[in-house]
């Protein structure tokens, strides 16, 4: 016991003993500077030191932006600005796909890529419907009656005004003779139209140029897209004088008459229309000659 006393009041004594720590010039050994301390002064200030670097350290970290430049630590505003730019970079990728598949449907438009058998509509024979006999043709009694009614009623009303039939009139693109009719069955959704060169090509309607560009096949085209679910297709054009995502007017002309493309056979305009995704036959609304 007594040597463990003996130890632990050597210990005590080196801690407490107090040394000088003197600075002197070089040269003179004059002093410049001295102080009185002890190994357990050093030890308390190293250590209050360190606990008030580290306190320091994580205040920095926690509650200032100095943090941004420590190795590991990311900006606030950066993370804000990832995650939107996620959000905006997925709704920029639904756009395009929407796009894709709209244009892809604008190119089995161009290409005729479509089964007719599959179509109805007033244009198109509805494929596998039974045709209706005479008799299944025949107005019914009550049918008959009602007609009688409408009649008297249509007779005898002073004050019905007259009412346009159709919302949209289309306007003839160009005048000319039709080399090739409308025809569903041979998939010629089209007419082609004979014309001199460089004959203005018209806009059948107000719409918006949806696609104006040069294919291989089909030359120099142009789409427009109307209301009502028309879309107007002109093939073969010399040149075109609207560009994508322009807006024509009625009548306005879009293009010049040529023979451009693989499939063109000599100067003239193929024409398609379109109602809701089907081909409909042109000349059922349209005068060309």
């Amino acid at each position: 016991m007594s040597a463990k006393r003996l130890k632990r009041q050597l210990i005590k004594k080196k801690l407490f003993t107090k040394n000088r720590l003197v600075i002197l010039n070089e040269d003179s050994f004059e002093e410049l500077f001295s102080l009185r301390l002890n190994l357990m002064n050093v030890f308390v200030a190293i250590t209050s030191i360190s606990i008030v670097m580290i306190a320091l350290t994580t205040y920095i970290i926690a509650f200032t932006p100095l943090r941004e430049y420590i190795p590991g630590y990311a900006s606030t505003k950066l993370k804000r600005e990832a995650t939107a730019n996620a959000l905006r970079s997925d709704s920029l990728q639904k756009v395009i796909n929407e796009n894709s598949a709209y244009l892809a449907s604008i190119k089995r438009v161009l290409t005729g890529d479509l089964d007719h058998t599959k179509l109805s509509r007033d244009s198109i024979v509805p494929g596998d419907q039974p045709a209706l006999t005479d008799e299944e043709m025949q107005p019914s009694k009550a049918d008959l009656k009602l007609r009688e009614q409408v009649a008297k009623e249509d007779k005898y009303n002073l004050f019905e005004t007259a009412k346009p039939k159709v919302s949209l009139v289309l306007f003839a693109p160009v005048k000319g003779h039709i080399t090739e009719n409308y025809n569903a069955k041979a998939k010629h959704y089209a007419v082609d139209i004979a014309l001199a060169k460089d004959t203005p090509i018209k806009s059948i309607a107000a719409g918006t140029v949806i696609l104006a560009d040069w294919t291989p096949t089909n030359g120099n085209v142009i789409v427009l897209r109307h209301n009502d679910g028309i879309i107007s297709v002109y093939k073969h054009a010399a040149s075109l004088t609207k560009e994508q995502g322009d807006i024509v007017k009625s009548g306005e002309v879009i293009a010049l008459a040529g023979s451009t493309g693989s499939q063109s056979t000599g100067v003239h305009l193929h024409f398609e229309l379109w109602k809701d995704g089907y081909p409909i036959n042109p000349t059922q609304f349209i005068d060309f000659e």
